[in-house]
């Protein structure tokens, strides 16, 4: 998947998730600072998506119905979710992946049919993932910053490798989602509801 990047990471009790702001139409950014990044399950659960906008759409919709009809158990809503994707006709062309995280861990699913969950407590998607992945995994391994400073981080490294990746930097943490300040758009921390 290209024109993104999603970065989870835990340490600790602490789950965050970041993601840039990019959407890119062939050679040409239209826009700067788009969401694609959520908040689900009243809170308890963090999402994004990489590839096509309409289909993420589709899928965050689904994974929500899971989430509900499993009572927040976000591991069977993603299992669930991925057997209907594998299954569904019409759910397996969509073209877009997700990562999805708890406090319980982090989550990859893919229209194969994959729920892929790190060992180390760090997971990406999309063309920037490999670079925001590796800078995470360094500094969860190298610091004691907390799991939102390394996203922050690591996307602010990603941003500066990928050119489908822009330094309009959206972080939700699980911890203290209400902390979160807005800033301007040199890597640092930008929120929204």
């Amino acid at each position: 998947m290209r024109a993104t990047t999603i970065l989870a990471v835990r340490r600790g009790a602490e789950v965050a998730v970041a993601g840039d702001g990019q959407v890119t139409l062939g050679d040409i950014v239209m826009k700067h600072s788009a969401r694609k990044i959520r908040r689900l399950a009243g809170g308890n659960a963090l999402a994004g998506f990489a590839g096509s906008t309409s289909d993420a759409l589709t899928l965050f919709d689904k994974f929500e119905a899971m989430l509900e009809r499993y009572q927040g158990n976000v591991r069977r809503a993603a299992v669930e979710l991925s057997k209907d994707w594998r299954r569904d006709k019409f759910l397996r062309r969509l073209e877009a992946m997700l990562l999805v995280a708890s406090r319980e861990g982090i989550l990859m699913l893919t229209g194969d049919g994959d729920v892929i969950e790190p060992d180390e407590g760090v997971a990406a998607i999309g063309s920037g993932g490999p670079y925001a992945q590796a800078a995470a995994r360094a500094l969860l391994t190298h610091t004691e910053m907390s799991a939102a400073e390394i996203a922050r981080a690591a996307m602010g490294i990603a941003a500066s490798m990928c050119i489908y990746t822009n330094q309009e930097i959206l972080l939700y943490s699980l911890e203290n989602v209400e902390s979160a300040e807005p800033a301007g758009t040199n890597g640092t921390l930008a929120t929204a509801d």
